[in-house]
């Protein structure tokens, strides 16, 4: 199905010309080679260009459309038209210089048999290159002095001819095309991906761009030992897949995961999204809605309102006209999550929907996820990253989230399904490590309850058909006895702080943790420290002392039963979210007092 649909996604956009023919590939190049007709060094062109990498400036290599890159697994393997500095000139900065002349000569021999019949200036300047370049000479060359670390460094290296690019010629094109034919390997077979009985490719092109994944590229699809083998069919063999459409669907993905726009990281996830119909604008509509806080530095596209109206429409199974494109709720949608193990990539997750279907299940948990908020969050909406990293320690060196528990929270929230008991004990566990609790924290632990079908999260017969929006702030209704106890904590600690607004360490640093979870052997002693802060409070602030004992004497009524011994896992979510409303409807008291004055 993957392969599919990434073949799928080459075709749509071949035939709008934005993908490469087979045997050619994009490729980053950072120098080319200025030689005349006798293939003399004439000359050193620098190629980077000016660019940006979030807000900071750097140079960045040109992209140019190559001959495809040979597979480097071990061995000497040269490029044809580009390459490295020990293939173009002999010579690196690894200390190696008989593996470096070694690789020159793998790289004129390749060229020289391409070339040799090309009745062409630039093939017969490029031949005479590769015959009289000295390798031993080459770091001392005049036109090598100025760039010398960095054209050793490991960047692509290409040629040009008379003020012309040499892979740009039609008549070594061509001949680059031809070879490749010949190339093709004699094994044929059904292909998996079109069905056809064609040349089944040996080894599949590489993959580039998965975060933390071999610089030089990982494989999709591998076999490289006898267990992994079947049928006494070796490597790529035991997955049929012609050559054709292993070309094609390694240079969807390669091109998905260049384009940074549309490329998000979800712990060690990396994930692209595409439409169907190869079409950018349902990919722009998609991270504007499912990833908005995650792309530092990036304005955002759509407005609230349009992402609004948008929902509306598309949830409905209308079309809605985004910059002149239709988007279309039935379009089909994917979703791709990749990550590194060690030379292969792990697919984490892989999605098929409609995209209106997509953009509704990400609705729904953003629903859900609607909490109030201090008023220094001026994020509109929580993010899978946001919601991940409430469940990491904020003082590790490594902060990166369970990359499991990272696959398991987007399977929930783009099939919307339960979310994972992973996410709210891990939640649970920073909450206690921490002594507080974050708003996302609060939304993840009223998401979880509400989704994941907790039926004791009493709610009034009145208010069934509006769950999330019955949560999102203090519930004054409720009588469920872990909630009370929750919002109970929360003026227990209010009344501290106004009768000893100095004080260092307060009731939440010590007795938050084992309230939540035994609530039975901890509010006896709350009771009776609320006495004597109660005494100082009566005599000092009077008006704002029979204000709390009120708040507090309501809450008491609601405690009809005897407080238990423990509360289970959902009990002290309950526990959290209460003491999370009643904590931030004081403060809301406060900032309103403060704009008043």
């Amino acid at each position: 199905m993957i392969l599919q649909a990434l073949y799928d996604y080459y075709t749509a956009m071949a035939a709008k010309g934005k993908m490469a023919k087979a045997g050619w590939n994009p490729a980053k190049v950072q120098f080319a080679l200025l030689i005349d007709e006798k293939g003399t060094l004439l000359d050193i062109l620098r190629l980077k260009e000016k660019g940006y990498r979030g807000k900071k400036e750097v140079d960045v290599p040109q992209i140019m459309l190559l001959p495809k890159p040979v597979t480097r697994t071990m061995g000497i393997k040269a490029n044809f038209l580009y390459d490295t500095s020990s293939y173009f000139l002999g010579v690196d900065t690894k200390g190696n210089d008989k593996r470096a002349q070694n690789c020159f000569r793998a790289s004129a021999q390749l060229h020289q048999t391409l070339l040799q019949s090309v009745d062409h200036p630039a093939a017969r300047a490029i031949c005479a290159y590769f015959a009289n370049w000295n390798p031993e000479e080459a770091k001392n060359h005049p036109a090598l002095q100025g760039d010398l670390d960095e054209i050793l460094s490991g960047g692509n290296l290409v040629f040009r001819f008379q003020g012309r690019y040499v892979h740009e010629e039609p008549e070594i094109a061509r001949s680059w095309d031809q070879y490749q034919r010949e190339e093709a390997t004699e094994t044929r077979g059904r292909c998996l991906v079109t069905g056809e009985y064609v040349p089944i490719a040996r080894l599949h092109p590489s993959i580039k761009g998965v975060k933390n994944a071999q610089s030089s590229g990982a494989s999709l699809v591998s076999f490289n030992a006898t267990a992994f083998e079947s049928y006494g069919k070796t490597q790529s063999y035991n997955a049929p897949v012609g050559e054709q459409a292993a070309f094609a669907y390694t240079t969807a993905l390669n091109a998905l995961l260049s384009d940074r726009e549309h490329v998000r990281q979800i712990g060690d996830t990396t994930v692209v999204y595409w439409a169907q119909c190869a079409e950018p604008a349902y990919q722009d509509f998609f991270q504007n809605f499912a990833f908005q806080d995650i792309a530092d530095g990036q304005k955002r596209t759509f407005t609230e309102n349009d992402l609004k109206r948008a929902m509306h429409l598309l949830s409905k199974g209308q079309v809605y006209s985004l910059n002149d494109v239709e988007l279309d709720p039935k379009m089909p949608f994917y979703i791709l999550g990749l990550s590194p193990n060690a030379a292969r990539l792990s697919v984490r997750f892989f999605y098929r929907n409609c995209f209106g279907d997509f953009l509704q299940h990400i609705e729904n948990h953003y629903r859900r996820l609607e909490i109030v908020k201090p008023s220094y969050d001026e994020r509109e909406r929580l993010s899978p990253y946001s919601l991940l990293y409430e469940t990491v320690n904020k003082n590790a060196k490594d902060k990166a989230a369970s990359p499991l528990l990272a696959g398991a929270l987007m399977q929930a929230i783009l099939n919307d399904t339960s979310y994972p008991n992973a996410l709210l004990q891990n939640v649970l566990l920073r909450i206690r490590a921490e002594c507080g609790i974050t708003r996302g924290q609060a939304a993840i632990l009223k998401a979880t309850l509400i989704k994941n079908g907790y039926k004791d999260f009493r709610i009034k017969p009145d208010q069934q058909m509006n769950k999330e929006e019955s949560w999102v702030r203090l519930n004054e209704q409720s009588d469920y006895l872990p909630y009370v106890l929750g919002r109970l904590f929360s003026v227990l600690e209010g009344i501290q702080q106004a009768a000893n607004p100095n004080l260092n360490t307060t009731i939440k640093d010590r007795y938050l943790t084992s309230a939540c979870a035994t609530p039975a052997s901890v509010f006896p002693t709350l009771f009776r420290l609320e006495q004597s802060h109660m005494k100082v409070l009566l005599r000092d602030k009077r008006g704002l002392g029979v204000t709390l004992e009120k708040q507090l004497i309501e809450l008491i009524d609601k405690i009809q039963e005897t407080l238990p011994t423990h509360f289970n896992l959902n009990e002290q979510s309950a526990f959290m979210l209460g003491y999370y409303h009643q904590t931030q409807k004081r403060y809301e008291k406060k900032d309103r007092i403060n704009e008043e004055e």
